[in-house]
């Protein structure tokens, strides 16, 4: 196969779709790898390391699709300029953020494309090798503590100084999946008390695991593919509940609840916000997907009740390097799926990896199955 990879443009992305290393298995491999200049020099991979691992080096966009690659990676979706200068009849992967694409997907259409969007990887075990959004979420659990323990007013880990002994601050993880035990063991090696929240049935056991607490909820809601599903009216009350009484008497806490394709939930309200001591710490890792708490703003923190509220945003980006690793290890391993037996192309709307992931496929909209 003839890839292709882009530098990423989105402001503040650092990322790179494949590293060196990944570049050089996938040229040992038989594939012919052109990249554009600059594009892992963020995460901290030059122009000569892709040089060296076999890879031919573009000077810009316009020339790295001139060379006409059959398939296109990056990190985030292309712009409406880089969607014009994809090869037509080509396939593009990368974070296509389905769902939300009014302006991106007919133009994909009328360039006849076809387009994975690594959001789609599903939850099997042959493609856990592939999933992009765990790899990522493991970074983002473990970058948000440290961003909370930065903001926060006082020490993680209990000290016994000279000065008297300080107690440690407590920490509260909300959504106990990859981002969330991430989380979990992360502020557990800073000295905090740990304490976690989730609706579902196998997550208590993972928390206790990892030696936090680990808050019941009053009702459980269970859903496909490792996901919660969307709580009943009545169970987010008595859910609701439950936080609202665990929460006044945290110093950190961390959101991370996902439903796939629909609002992230609220799970913070503002009156729980208001019952926290001033100078706790709030980080919403679901902000961009709309928010767990209430009043959370991407990118930003805004100070509620006394409570730092941060509004986490593309937070895997500020680890750029070992970000770039993982997510080249999905990236690379999608691609040898790709390429069959014999080394081409195979886009196989039928396949139980790939079909979940096309968004467009030979310029045309794919029916899902039900």
């Amino acid at each position: 196969m003839r890839i292709g990879v882009l530098r990423e443009t989105v402001s503040g992305e650092r990322r790179v779709a494949l590293v060196p290393d990944a570049v050089a298995k996938l040229v040992a491999a038989g594939h012919q790898i052109a990249v554009q200049r600059g594009a892992g020099e963020a995460a901290g991979f030059l122009d000569a390391a892709y040089e060296k691992a076999g890879a031919t080096l573009a000077a810009d966009a316009a020339a790295l699709c001139g060379g006409n690659p059959e398939i296109v990676v990056k990190v985030r979706k292309p712009s409406s300029a880089e969607a014009a200068l994809l090869p037509k009849g080509s396939t593009l992967v990368a974070l296509l953020t389905p769902g939300s694409n009014d302006d991106l997907l007919p133009a994909l259409k009328e360039r006849g494309l076809t387009a994975l969007a690594l959001e789609l990887v599903p939850r099997i075990s042959r493609a856990q090798s592939m999933d992009v959004l765990s790899s990522q979420s493991g970074v983002a659990g473990y970058k948000a503590v440290l961003v909370g323990a930065s903001a926060l007013d006082k020490f993680l880990p209990m000290l016994t100084t000279a000065a008297g002994s300080i107690a440690p601050a407590k920490a509260f993880v909300l959504g106990a999946g990859v981002a969330g035990l991430q989380a979990i063991a992360t502020a557990r090696r800073l000295g905090a008390v740990v304490s976690a929240f989730d609706v579902r049935s196998a997550a208590g056991e993972q928390v206790r695991s990892l030696g936090a607490q680990f808050v019941e909820p009053a009702a459980k809601a269970e859903g496909t593919g490792g996901y919660a599903r969307a709580q009943t009216e009545d169970e987010a009350s008595q859910n609701a509940a439950i936080i609202a009484d665990h929460i006044k008497s945290q110093d950190l806490v961390l959101t991370t609840a996902l439903i796939p394709g629909r609002k992230a939930p609220i799970l913070v309200t503002d009156a729980m916000l208001a019952s926290m001591r001033p100078g706790s710490v709030v980080l919403d890792l679901a902000a961009e997907s709309g928010g767990n708490v209430e009043g959370s703003v991407p990118g930003e923190t805004v100070v509620r009740h006394g409570v730092q509220l941060i509004g986490v945003a593309n937070i895997a980006a500020s680890v750029p390097l070992h970000a770039s690793q993982m997510f080249s290890t999905n990236v690379r391993t999608l691609l040898t799926h790709l390429s069959g037996e014999n080394g081409a192309l195979t886009v196989n709307a039928a396949d139980e990896i790939t079909g979940p992931m096309l968004v467009v496929h030979n310029g045309a909209v794919p029916v899902k199955a039900s």
